[in-house]
């Protein structure tokens, strides 16, 4: 290879190596840390002690309540991503077709995603409150419900309530990809598939579903990863209760780390996450091109 060959395929790395490193450094330091006080008893106030190894680890493992929250997280993170891409798919379908008022009601679909999602989680537990709330109230005057439903007072109803929220927040993100991938089909193949006599069906299982295919898995990825860290609803809604009923693991994170002073544990369920996180990631990427090859 000749030199002025081998100084171009170095240049593209020289340029991104100072944004590189300072991503690296940004990562790795606070991984290092949360890996160095899993190894450690910690106080409450977060003073290093002595070296323990695993022990944080173990301890976390035995705990029924890590378990329940790590089957939990899962449920949640399921329910919640699948209900998403479900609901969102037609909706972005519905808003890509040219109609009066197409801008409004992106608007009005794209509103709920410049609120806080803390101060939405507020709004619907004020919605879901026994006695005065929004939701009690309305199916009161439609004549549904007899009296109160205490929504939020078991977890055989908290939860489902708050993976219906987690639902309603993720769907504007979700649209806005969809859309996005949607517009960049062009509307030619859909003209000549008509003139050919393919029905509407056929157009959206034969053409939409595999062009859009690729933003669906991408919507998929970044939802799993934001919703399995999903920290404000539930917690807002419920703080993990009652009696840690509807804990998921960053909220089961939060709890050990914050309220029961076991830093060293909440670092090595920090850990956990990452590592379930990254296995999930990377798992999904590499099927995703199987995949797409065997239908091609």
């Amino acid at each position: 290879m000749s030199r002025s060959a081998s100084s171009r395929l170095q240049a593209p790395w020289l340029l991104i190596a100072p944004s590189l490193v300072l991503a690296l450094f940004i990562i790795s330091y606070p991984i290092f840390n949360i890996v160095w006080q899993s190894l450690h008893e910690v106080s409450r106030f977060g003073a290093i002690r002595d070296f323990t190894g695993l022990q944080n680890f173990y301890t976390i493992f035995t705990d029924p309540s890590f378990l329940a929250a790590a089957k939990r997280t899962i449920v949640w993170t399921v329910c919640v991503v699948g209900g998403t891409v479900l609901i969102s798919v037609p909706v972005a379908l519905i808003l890509n077709q040219d109609f009066y008022g197409r801008g409004v009601a992106r608007t009005i679909v794209m509103l709920p995603w410049s609120v806080s999602l803390t101060m939405t989680a507020v709004v619907w537990r004020w919605a879901f409150n026994d006695d005065y709330g929004m939701v009690n109230v309305t199916l009161q005057r439609l004549g549904l419900i007899n009296g109160p439903i205490h929504w939020l007072a078991t977890p055989e109803l908290a939860f489902p309530v708050e993976i219906a929220v987690g639902i309603l927040v993720s769907i504007p993100f979700t649209v806005t990809i969809l859309l996005g991938g949607l517009s960049s089909v062009p509307g030619d193949i859909y003209e000549a598939a008509r003139m050919d006599g393919a029905s509407a069906w056929q157009q959206f299982r034969k053409l939409t579903m595999p062009l859009l295919r690729p933003f669906i898995n991408m919507t998929i990825l970044l939802n799993v990863i934001y919703v399995f860290n999903s920290f404000p609803i539930i917690w807002v809604m419920t703080q993990g209760g009652p009696d840690n009923g509807t804990h998921i693991l960053v909220t089961y994170l939060y709890e050990l780390g914050f309220r029961l002073g076991r830093p060293g544990e909440a670092a090595a369920v920090s850990l956990i996450m990452l590592v379930m996180l990254f296995v999930f990631s990377i798992a999904y990427l590499r099927l995703q091109p199987a995949k797409e090859g065997e239908t091609s």
